[in-house]
């Protein structure tokens, strides 16, 4: 190689073209359509809107914290998983001056379920069944039209 080709110098300042003159990409939708929603927050969503939806007759759920996780967890360094069910769901009753938490746990329910419509109807069964709990009620005492499809 008689002439070697030096590398070019990197022009100053942030890129502003792409290597085929189409400028640089941007996002695929605003952030404010559903789109750029992640799933996480799809979900929390779900679970507000069936907390909304049994607030309007169960006023007394404004004193409770839902919470969403990943999914359960084992509290004890002992603790091992059963053959028992993953649950999609549970309660933490109030003590020491914390409020009382109903949890729904994500991944149990997303892989239960196939489509949006599905999942929002076990959140909402999940969301029920848990407050039930809570308050000591039976689910059709929560929400009247529970258990219907």
């Amino acid at each position: 190689m008689d002439n070697p080709v030096t590398p070019r110098a990197a022009a100053p300042g942030p890129r502003r073209r792409d290597r085929h003159g189409r400028g640089m990409r941007g996002p695929i939708a605003p952030p404010q359509v559903p789109l750029a929603a992640s799933r996480a927050e799809v979900f929390a969503d779900l679970v507000q809107d069936s907390v909304e939806r049994l607030e309007r007759r169960w006023p007394q759920l404004a004193d409770i914290d839902f919470l969403v996780l990943e999914v359960p967890r084992l509290d004890g360094p002992g603790q091992v998983w059963s053959d028992e069910a993953v649950p999609l769901g549970g309660t933490l009753p109030s003590r020491d001056g914390r409020r009382a938490r109903v949890v729904v746990y994500r991944r149990p329910v997303e892989i239960r379920t196939k489509g949006r419509d599905e999942r929002a109807a076990l959140v909402h069964e999940v969301v029920v069944e848990q407050v039930a709990e809570l308050l000591g009620l039976t689910p059709e005492t929560v929400d009247p039209r529970y258990g219907e499809d």
